[in-house]
């Protein structure tokens, strides 16, 4: 039986359970920083030689060069012309959607001129070289590889190396043909923090990027951590999450499904329900209860339900807004009549899913938009990953003999303010001129 929490909104209690309910500990694990410090100096110091060994030692893989570790355009169109019809017509139109929703991202430069002539505007370009970096081991991610290259790939970067490990040396080939859709240049099969020591710091073998982006366990996200400044990062994501509101019309069984689903990703997951229809909240507790015992994963189901999942009743559909405001969740569901009129009130999440037939599922595969979100409340603040995380932008400034006259003054007003006087005389001399 699952022991999961239920909370009512307004009780006595709900203020610090939901505290505890929201608790997560993002510090980082000195143990786990300490060994990460340790393998990414070796690899600063040592570049090829320490990657190798690490690669031998923690993926049990022999390789006397980073060639045998390499992997071309023409290995990952091989795996990709391998795959079996069905498959890889759903990895293409998945390719497909996401390419389409991340085109309209695409920025532009633009420009304008005051009436004395100056010209102001911007530049936009983007990034030379991205590293990617795609989980390995138990699991394949083919959709990580999507949705991490293929914003790159519309952005116009002029470079994506992807890292992946692959223990004992079997290849995912799911992976590998996802990265011959996403137009990936080249992929190194090493994983770890060595992998993104490489990428940020670049070896003989592996040239240094630009910015890392892909998720990865804790010794990977304690490697970004630390080379951020270096390089760019997209983000040091927490544990996944979904927060539905459900207004009690939809099938409970879908509901609960929506629950387990994001609850197998680990025991860390969170899936949360808020109900205004406290009977509802119970039939899909009992879904649960039935769903569990034929789910593969359900162990791991369980532990993340019981230690950070739950069912919480309001009072109505403004209060389970303004409470999804508060939770900032990386995933929502709207399972309401009309979701539409919610939209407008939600103001923090990740990605918003509308109306009972939008499975947050469906977000995580192939409805287009990406599935690399903000986790742990940073929605208050971040966005998901997108083009704009792969271009840059320059101001531009061109001031006519009219500009320098008129903005001189102006500059250097303010410049004597501030005791900066060399400042004042660098614009004063244009005046003169």
């Amino acid at each position: 039986m699952i022991e999961l929490r239920r909370l009512r909104a307004g009780a006595p209690d709900f203020e610090p359970q939901l505290a505890a309910l929201l608790a997560f500990e993002a510090g980082q694990d000195p143990a786990v920083d300490g060994a990460v410090a340790g393998i990414m100096d070796d690899v600063k110091a040592r570049g090829d030689a320490a990657l190798l060994e690490y690669t031998r030692r923690f993926d049990r893989l022999e390789a006397s060069a980073i060639s045998e570790l390499t992997l071309t355009r023409d290995d990952l169109q091989a795996a990709l012309t391998q795959l079996a019809a069905p498959v890889r017509s759903a990895l293409e139109q998945a390719a497909a959607r996401v390419r389409s929703f991340h085109e309209r991202q695409l920025a532009q430069s633009w420009s304008y001129c005051d009436e004395d002539g100056t010209q102001l505007g911007q530049q936009v370009t983007a990034l030379d070289r991205v590293g990617i970096y795609v989980p390995g081991g138990k699991a394949a991610y083919p959709s990580s590889v999507l949705m991490n290259a293929l914003p790159a790939r519309v952005a116009g970067v002029g470079e994506i190396v992807m890292v992946v490990p692959v223990p004992g040396g079997e290849r995912n080939p799911l992976v590998m043909a996802a990265a011959a859709l996403a137009d990936v240049d080249r992929v190194y099969t090493v994983g770890g923090a060595q992998a993104i020591a490489a990428l940020a710091y670049g070896t003989h073998s592996i040239p240094c990027v630009d910015k890392i982006v892909g998720p990865g366990n804790a010794y990977v996200a304690a490697a970004k951590r630390r080379v951020f400044g270096v390089v760019g990062i997209d983000m040091v994501a927490g544990p996944s999450e979904i927060l539905v509101i459900c207004d009690g019309n939809c099938d409970p069984d879908w509901i609960a499904m929506d629950l387990c689903a994001q609850a197998e990703h680990d025991e860390m997951a969170q899936a949360m329900l808020i109900s205004c229809d406290r009977a509802f909240l119970e039939r899909v507790a009992q879904s649960l209860e039935r769903h569990l015992s034929v789910l593969p994963r359900r162990a791991v189901i369980k532990a993340a339900l019981e230690k950070r999942g739950a069912l919480i009743e309001v009072a109505d559909l403004d209060a389970a807004c303004e409470l999804a405001n508060r939770i900032a969740p990386e995933h929502l569901e709207l399972a309401v009549a009309e979701p539409q009129a919610l939209l407008a009130k939600i103001r923090h999440a990740g990605a918003i899913f509308l109306g009972n037939y939008t499975s947050e599922a469906l977000g995580d595969y192939c409805a287009g938009p990406n599935h690399v979100l903000p986790t742990s409340r940073t929605a208050r603040f971040s966005s998901p990953l997108g083009v704009y995380d792969f271009q840059k932008r320059s101001s531009v400034i061109c001031v006519s003999k009219g500009g320098a006259a008129r903005l001189g003054a102006i500059a250097s007003e303010l410049a004597r303010g501030e005791g900066l006087t060399a400042h004042a005389m660098s614009a004063e001399y244009r005046i003169k001129g």
